[in-house]
């Protein structure tokens, strides 16, 4: 799939609007990236991008990325230490599965069902409180 066609049909007032829904009612951070390149190795790919956007930086470590390269159609779904305590690859891998169902004929779709999966889970460890304040922003970031 072509990256800049891909980009033009995305719709990323959807996409932003499913973060900031989901993490209204958590202190958890979601953010999605769109790569360029090709990412055979998406879990890889995802990690290495985790690190490099800062998500570690959250204060309780609970943020998580939401990676899908168009042009291979590969997703990987990374969650950082805090969440990953509760969470195991599986259900990462259960909502990839379903993002890989739903991509070719949605793919706004795909990541918006990925962003409501991924909040609903950050509530029930990390619901929101009082003091909690947005630490990472909610865009769609592009390789």
């Amino acid at each position: 799939m072509n990256y800049l066609e891909f980009l033009i049909h995305l719709d990323d007032d959807r996409i932003v609007e499913a973060i900031r829904s989901a993490e209204r009612r958590t202190g958890g951070e979601i953010r999605v990236y769109i790569a360029r390149e090709q990412a055979p190795l998406p879990v890889n790919a995802a990690i290495e991008q985790f690190h490099r956007m800062g998500m570690t930086d959250t204060r309780e470590r609970n943020g998580v990325l939401i990676f899908v390269a168009p042009r291979s159609q590969t997703f990987a779904i990374i969650g950082d230490e805090g969440l990953h305590r509760h969470v195991g690859p599986d259900y990462w891998g259960q909502i990839t599965e379903q993002m890989g169902a739903r991509f070719p004929d949605d793919p706004t779709g795909a990541i918006v069902h990925a962003i409501e999966r991924t909040g609903e889970r950050l509530a029930t460890h990390f619901p929101r409180r009082p003091d909690d304040r947005n630490e990472l922003p909610d865009r769609v970031q592009r390789g």
